[in-house]
């Protein structure tokens, strides 16, 4: 049959089952859009108000099914707008497949509107090459079957990943004979295996290792492997700790739950993994923040722990610690051997008799006294960890909470009970502030029927805020909890702490040197949500109730302390921040002054 290429694209995302291209049109992807018009019953448009959130939507979406979606947007701006959440994809290792436009292949080079040509023709590509797993650039119609088989082989296996193929104006029009077969379903299966001498290797450490303890990261979510994590552990009687992307691996009500590791995690977590003796690190990057910046004995001590390190990218093993048996292998595959060879090999122990395990309930104890303390406050107006208890008492057990920077991220992560995978949606590695807005769209299109909260600082909504627009056009019902303490406080607070309280300075909203903020709530409510503003501890469920009540996509702005103290929580691990060497003077001349004043 004879197809355009925008026909060739269309067909194959129908027959992939892709359920929603997201993203805006422009002149540059025209003849996309015109094959797409053909297709609107099978393959609907999203609209949304920006480029970069169409890719933070599909993020969302992607993170509850494990179906990527297909982004499109222009030529120039369109294609850059992308940018940070085509980087957002990359570094989480989410797969999203990403359209642009571009100048026609016969007038590539002359300078056409908004096309990018200085040091080589049609040349935006070149911009997604540290951000992708892959990019194209199909130059005649009859490429795009081969192409598109290869983009989605590439975003899917391994470690998954963004792709963009660039479309050039005249090949999206341009038609082509295609054979029928080159369009078929052909969506890669199956799991990359262990090797079955390592899987040895790594049993016969754990089994005689006495304060074992296993690490979650993001790999358990997205090899569905949490079943497995959760047997391994309780044959072993280890404890589970979770980085920021594998929260919700294990469930936190457990007890052998040890919550998480790093700068932004807890005293149990910490003290767990700094004194084990063997670790089992799954789908883990150790990142700075989950590993305190290496600072030893803070949250990792390798060694002499001794580390087995599982992970598909075989660039992660080994990278930032010496790894005694490292696998490259799929989380949930791995699991299950360990398991098997476990069971095949040495008895269940009976964790809860030991003295390891009682460790573990008290350091569980000791922490969720902490947590309590910290969100029990009366004062008003509320703190960040008194909003975030009363958010967590509302929801339900499987609600999904997105959050994606500041101290709204790091205080869900600390002190928030998760109970179920996927239900925590957080853009660990980039920490991008704009994703919650339209990632919670994505999540709420994926679990229509279950409660989606968008967990935001006001600088981060206000990032991303027109796709209000984009949720009441769709009738998309995500809540939106805004706190807002006027400014990027949780920056002004890092200033604080590291150069001194006098040097905070460019975090905070101020007009005149007080505090200025928009009206949240009236700007919602001006896009057709249901909004309102409170400041009380004791308004905040009941605001929650109303939200949800409604029907409708809901804003409740509520007004937090921003003054430290309690514009925060303690973060318990070690962060390497650079001191200037004048400032590191400083204090060790005013050290020596009250030293010998006392």
């Amino acid at each position: 049959m004879r197809r355009t290429g925008g026909e060739i694209i269309a067909e194959f995302l129908v027959r992939h089952r892709i359920p929603y291209m997201v993203g805006i049109p422009g002149h540059g992807c025209l003849g996309l859009m015109d094959a797409l018009k053909n297709y609107e019953d099978r393959l609907p448009i999203l609209q949304v108000r920006h480029e970069q959130s169409a890719v933070h939507l599909a993020d969302g979406y992607y993170r509850i099914t494990g179906i990527p979606l297909a982004v499109f947007t222009s030529i120039g701006p369109g294609a850059m707008n992308t940018v940070i959440g085509v980087a957002s994809c990359y570094v989480d290792s989410v797969p999203v497949l990403v359209f642009t436009g571009n100048s026609h292949t016969y007038m590539a080079g002359r300078g056409v509107l908004q096309e990018i040509e200085r040091k080589r023709d049609a040349d935006s590509l070149r911009v997604f090459e540290p951000i992708t797993k892959r990019t194209w650039q199909a130059i005649r119609a009859d490429h795009f079957p081969r192409i598109l088989r290869r983009a989605f082989s590439e975003m899917l296996t391994g470690r998954p990943g963004p792709v963009v193929i660039d479309l050039p104006m005249d090949v999206q029009c341009e038609s082509a004979e295609v054979d029928e077969q080159d369009l078929q379903c052909c969506l890669p299966t199956g799991r990359v295996m262990p090797d079955p001498d390592l899987i040895e290797q790594a049993g016969r450490l754990l089994d005689q290792a006495r304060r074992p303890v296993l690490v979650a990261g993001g790999g358990v979510i997205a090899a569905q492997a949490w079943d497995e994590l959760r047997q391994l552990a309780e044959f072993l009687g280890a404890p589970v700790v979770t980085t920021m992307m594998g929260k919700g691996a294990f469930p936190e009500d457990h007890p052998l739950s040890g919550f998480h590791g790093g700068s932004k995690g807890t005293t149990c977590g910490n003290a767990l993994t700094s004194r084990a003796d063997v670790l089992l690190a799954v789908g883990v990057r150790f990142a700075d923040e989950s590993t305190s910046s290496y600072r030893h004995g803070v949250t990792y001590a390798i060694p002499p722990t001794r580390l087995i390190h599982v992970d598909l990218d075989p660039g992660e093993i080994g990278k930032n610690y010496p790894a005694e048996v490292g696998i490259v292998a799929d989380a949930r595959a791995t699991l299950a051997a360990l398991l098997e060879w476990l069971k095949a090999n040495s008895r269940p122990r009976d964790y809860e008799k030991t003295p390891y395990f009682a460790e573990i309930q008290q350091l569980r104890r000791e922490w969720l006294a902490h947590v309590q303390k910290l969100a029990s406050s009366d004062h008003t107006p509320v703190t960040i960890s008194r909003l975030i208890a009363e958010l967590r008492v509302f929801l339900d057990r499987d609600a999904v909470v997105l959050t994606s920077s500041g101290n709204t991220q790091a205080q869900w992560f600390q002190e928030a009970m998760v109970y179920e995978p996927r239900t925590n949606l957080t853009t660990g590695g980039f920490s991008t502030m704009g994703w919650t807005v339209p990632a919670a769209l994505g999540a709420k299109l994926a679990a229509p029927q279950r409660q989606v909260v968008g967990l935001v600082g006001d600088g981060d909504f206000l990032m991303t805020a027109q796709e209000l627009a984009t949720a009441v056009q769709y009738d998309i019902p995500v809540v939106y909890v805004v706190a807002n303490n006027i400014g990027w406080i949780a920056i002004r607070d890092l200033q604080a702490a590291v150069y001194g309280e006098d040097r905070a300075v460019g975090a905070e909203f101020l007009k005149n040197g007080q505090p200025i903020s928009p009206d949240l709530a009236a700007l919602a409510h001006a896009f057709g949500c249901y909004a309102e503003r409170i400041s009380a501890p004791a308004e905040v469920r009941p605001a929650l109730k109303r939200a949800f009540e409604s029907g409708r996509p809901a804003v409740i702005e509520v007004m937090v302390e921003r003054n430290y103290p309690l514009s925060g929580s303690p973060a318990v691990g070690w962060w390497d921040v650079p001191v200037p060497t004048y400032l590191n003077r400083q204090r060790a001349r005013y050290e020596q002054e009250r030293a010998e004043e006392r």
